[in-house]
Order: C-alpha cells, then sequence, then structure tokens
C-alpha cells in the first residue's frame, strides 16, 4: 500500500501545507478558517468541529489554499468517515396525512347539500302568501281605501 492511502486527510493536508511551505497562521488568514479549528481538522478531531457542514467546508477550503482538489480530499474524508451524505427532501412536495382529501370531500358535499336545500326552499315556497296583510287586501266595493270611504256610483 501507498503512503497516500494510509495517511489520514488531516495528516495530508498538514503534509502538503509544509510542502509548500506555509504556516497554520497563513492558511487561516488566506481561508478565514479559525486556527484553532484548521489544527483539528490537522489532527483528524473532525468531531470537535462545529458540524459535518462545516467541516466538509472547512476541508474544501483547505485543499484549495493549498493547491489540492477539493473533490479529492473529501472523497479521503468521506471514505476515512464513512460518512453518508443525506439529501433533504425537497420542499416543494407537501406532506399530505392520509384521512385530509376524505376530510376535504366530506366538507364539500355538506356544503353542496346546504345549497340545494336552499335553492329547494326557495323555488318551492309558495307565492303570494308571503306578502304583508295590507299589501294583499283587494279594495271591496264599498270598502275604506285609506280611511276615505269608497264613492258608490
Amino acid at each position: 500500500m501507498t503512503a497516500s492511502r494510509v495517511e489520514s486527510v488531516g495528516g495530508y493536508l498538514r503534509r502538503t501545507r509544509i510542502h509548500k511551505g506555509m504556516s497554520v497562521t497563513e492558511v487561516a488568514r488566506a481561508t478565514r478558517i479559525p486556527q484553532s479549528a484548521l489544527e483539528r481538522i490537522e489532527a483528524d478531531h473532525f468531531d470537535d468541529l462545529p458540524g459535518e457542514v462545516f467541516a466538509r467546508g472547512f476541508l474544501k477550503a483547505y485543499a484549495r489554499a493549498v493547491g489540492l482538489d477539493p473533490a479529492e480530499v473529501l472523497a479521503r474524508y468521506t471514505s476515512a468517515r464513512r460518512v453518508v451524505s443525506v439529501a433533504p427532501l425537497p420542499t416543494a412536495t407537501p406532506v399530505r396525512r392520509p384521512g385530509s382529501r376524505r376530510f376535504g370531500v366530506a366538507i364539500a358535499f355538506v356544503l353542496l347539500l346546504l345549497l340545494f336545500t336552499l335553492a329547494l326552499s326557495i323555488l318551492l315556497r309558495p307565492r303570494g302568501h308571503d306578502r304583508p296583510s295590507e299589501l294583499s287586501l283587494r279594495a271591496a266595493p264599498g270598502a275604506a281605501v285609506g280611511g276615505v270611504p269608497a264613492a258608490n256610483g
């Protein structure tokens, strides 16, 4: 086996940095990564970093700063850590509960039934009997209209 396969990710980055003649402070300044985080990376203490996303981002920035391929460094890290990257679920697809569609159909059915009942009650209501009694009286011959006796002819 070659040394590159046995060498850890942190050791590989440290060896490359030293070969380029760079100090940890110079890499920290170039990457804007805290020097303590770079020292943790070189010591392979990835669990001491803020999280997996930060560790991967720091590794990519470190690799670029020392002239390495970030994809190769991440591949070494992934194989050494046996980290499975998980793709997040798309947020565009709504999560449906099993009974929500049935509930919506039931509400729509009840509303349609109410509207149908209202329409039938309007259509089948007797006409003319719902007028006030003052308007429905017909002036009979000899009846007083408006308080004035009708004139007989």
